[in-house]
C-alpha cells in the first residue's frame, strides 16, 4: 500500500543508489525525505556506470577492513536485491607472478582470514592463462547486478514508501538558519526548509560545499573508461580479475548484455584533485568537455598477455564516468564510506560509498546521527 506523502523535512541530494537507500532508511526511522535528482531518472550516473560488481572481499587483499566489510555485506545484498542479481557465470581470480603487490600464498591466506571461499581452478580454466605470467588461479564466489533492475526496485520502494522525487533538478546551495536547520536552494528557483541535508552526489559532493561557502572535501577525481566487449567463445561464461597491481578485470555488464573490460593502468584517462584553497569546478561540467578516446587497444593488448584468447574480444562501446576516490585510499586500495557531518554546517551530512555493498555500513551511521539530534 502506498504511504501518503508528508511534508519533507530531509533533503536527499542525489538519486543514485545511495541517495535512494538513505531516503528509505530515514523514512523507516520516522523522517520525511525528498529526493532531488539532476537527471530525468534514478541511478543514471555512478550507480549505472561502473563494473556492476557486488564485492565479495576478494578485490581488497591489502585492506582488511574493506575486504571484511565486503564479505560481511555480500550475502545480505544478494538476498535483499535478488531480482537484480546476475550470478550465472564463473568468477575467477588470478595472481600475477610479476608486479603483484601480493603473492598467491598471501592472497589465499587473506581470503581464509575474512571467510571468502576460494577453490583451485580446474584445468579447463587454468589452461586459458599464460602460466609463465600467472602464479595461481582460483574460482571465487562473486556476482554482478543489473542496474536497470536495481533502478526499478529503488523506484518501486520509494513510491510505496510515499517518498517524493524531483527530477531534472539540482541543489545549488544550502543556507544555515539560526536554529541549525537549512534552507535548500534548488536550480528551479524554489527553496526548501530541511532539518537535515544528505549530500549523496558522489563526484558532485563539492558542488554543494562550494555553493554553500563551505570547506571542500579532499577528493581525487578521475575520468574513467570501461570498454564494453563481446568475449570470444573460449571465455564465454567467465569473469576474470587479475590481482594485485597494474592489471585487468572483465565482468558481465548485465544491463547491456555485454562485458566490461577495465584496466588499472588504462581505465583512468586523467585525474584532478579537489582540495581546500582551490576553486571547485562541477566535475560533470568538466566531464562533458573532456575528449573521450578509448584505451581499449591498450587494455586488451596488456590483458591478452595473461589470457591470449582475450585478443579475440570484440570492442562494442565504452562507458565513461567521473570516478571519485578519497586520497588516503591510494596507500592500501581500501574503499571505506565517507560519512561526515559538515563541521561548519552540522545539518549537512556528506556521504560517499566507494562500492555498492557499502550501503549497509551507512545504517549504523544514520542511527548515530539521529540519536545525536535528539
Amino acid at each position: 500500500m502506498k504511504v501518503p506523502v508528508k511534508t519533507p523535512n530531509v533533503t536527499i541530494v542525489g538519486g543514485g543508489f545511495f541517495g535512494c537507500s538513505i531516503a528509505l532508511m530515514l523514512q523507516k526511522r520516522g523522517m520525511f525525505p525528498l529526493v532531488v535528482e539532476a537527471e530525468d531518472e534514478l541511478l543514471m550516473r555512478a550507480s549505472r556506470v561502473n563494473q556492476a560488481r557486488v564485492h565479495g572481499g576478494y578485490h581488497y587483499p591489502r585492506s582488511l577492513m574493506t575486504a571484511y566489510r565486503s564479505r560481511h555485506n555480500y550475502e545480505r545484498f544478494r538476498s535483499m536485491y535478488r531480482e537484480a542479481i546476475v550470478d550465472r557465470f564463473t568468477k575467477v581470480y588470478g595472481v600475477s607472478r610479476r608486479f603483484s603487490k601480493v603473492t598467491a600464498n598471501q592472497f589465499e591466506v587473506f581470503m581464509k582470514r575474512i571467510g571468502a571461499p576460494l577453490a583451485q581452478a580446474p584445468s579447463r580454466i587454468t589452461r586459458i592463462f599464460d602460466s609463465h605470467l600467472t602464479e595461481a588461479v582460483w574460482v571465487a564466489e562473486e556476482c554482478a547486478f543489473d542496474c536497470s533492475l536495481l533502478r526499478e526496485r529503488c523506484r518501486r520502494d520509494l513510491d510505496e514508501a510515499g517518498i517524493p522525487i524531483r527530477y531534472g533538478t539540482t541543489v545549488k546551495s544550502a543556507l544555515q538558519c539560526s536554529d541549525g536547520s537549512a534552507i535548500v536552494q534548488l536550480s528551479d528557483g524554489s527553496e526548501l526548509p530541511a532539518t537535515l541535508v544528505i549530500n549523496a552526489t558522489y563526484s558532485g559532493l563539492n558542488v554543494l560545499t562550494s555553493g554553500s561557502g563551505l570547506e571542500p572535501i579532499p577528493l581525487k577525481q578521475e575520468l574513467a573508461e570501461m570498454a564494453l566487449v563481446e568475449l570470444p567463445a573460449e571465455l564465454d561464461g567467465l569473469s576474470v580479475t587479475m590481482m594485485c597491481g597494474p592489471f585487468f578485470s572483465f565482468m558481465p555488464y548485465p544491463s547491456r548484455k555485454l562485458t566490461t573490460l577495465s584496466h588499472v593502468r588504462y581505465t583512468p584517462h586523467l585525474q584532478w584533485l579537489e582540495k581546500p584553497g582551490e576553486t571547485i569546478v562541477d566535475p560533470y561540467e568538466r566531464f562533458s568537455l573532456l575528449r573521450k578516446e578509448s584505451h581499449f587497444e591498450y587494455m586488451v593488448s596488456d590483458a591478452s598477455r595473461y589470457i591470449p584468447a582475450l585478443r579475440q574480444a570484440r570492442y562494442c562501446d565504452s562507458i565513461w564516468e567521473v570516478k571519485t576516490l578519497l586520497p588516503q585510499t591510494e596507500v592500501d586500495d581500501g574503499r571505506p564510506i565517507l560519512f561526515r557531518r559538515d563541521p561548519a554546517f552540522p545539518a549537512i551530512i556528506h556521504v560517499m560509498g566507494g562500492k555498492i555493498d557499502n550501503i549497509f555500513d551507512v545504517e549504523d551511521e544514520i542511527d548515530g546521527i539521529l540519536q545525536s539530534n535528539r
